[in-house]
């Protein structure tokens, strides 16, 4: 029963997003209730909430989701931080979107690129994520240059996630999209451990 009662759940979740992201698109993030998305999932607006507790997060769940304090802190000994983020951004692009969730994250982009309001939140996010990330590197490295490093490698990781989905968006298939993102994941983390006369004489 307990098995049934969380698919069930799930189904519900999954169903509000879907209805959420299909009026997002449509009319746009700012133009549509909460109200509005309850009625056409044909749930109560507690249970939206319950589910969502926030209009924002039905759009950023899983935005500034990448635990990359995790991936420093569980880290195998003998191995660099830098060593088990690359291993790890490598992984995703290898591992790839699969064809079938494809147009439903462009289609979030795009709303989120659509909203202010948006992207303020999502940016939120993304700086949560470098403070727990530098809160792990403080402890080997003080407050100052954790905050340092923390904030170079988040700023590299947005800027391939934002190349990899305006390639997407520009019509790349997931495959190129993905090889390309390889490429770049090895450019920006051996700027990181190297400095930028790396390239010098490239």
């Amino acid at each position: 029963m307990t098995g049934l009662r969380e698919r069930k759940k799930e189904q519900t979740r999954q169903r509000i997003a879907a209805v959420a992201l299909r009026m997002f698109t449509e009319r746009g993030f700012d133009a549509v209730t909460v109200n509005e998305i309850a009625e056409a999932a044909e749930v109560a607006r507690t249970t939206l909430f319950a589910y969502f507790p926030a209009k924002e997060s039905l759009v950023l769940d899983g935005v500034g989701g990448d635990d990359l304090a995790g991936v420093v802190a569980r880290r195998p000994a003998g191995q660099t931080f830098l060593e088990a983020l690359r291993a790890h951004s490598g992984a995703f692009a290898a591992r790839g979107i699969p064809e079938t969730d494809l147009d439903a994250l462009l289609a979030r982009v795009r709303v989120i690129h659509g909203s202010p309001g948006l992207q303020s939140a999502a940016n939120a996010l993304l700086h949560q994520q470098r403070q727990a990330l530098a809160q792990v590197l403080a402890a080997e490295y003080g407050p100052t240059a954790a905050s340092l490093m923390a904030a170079q490698i988040a700023g590299s990781l947005l800027t391939l996630q934002e190349a990899y989905f305006q390639r997407l968006l520009d019509g790349a298939s997931a495959d190129d999209a993905g090889r390309a993102l390889v490429q770049d994941i090895a450019v920006a983390f051996d700027l990181l451990e190297h400095g930028l006369t790396h390239l010098e004489g490239h």
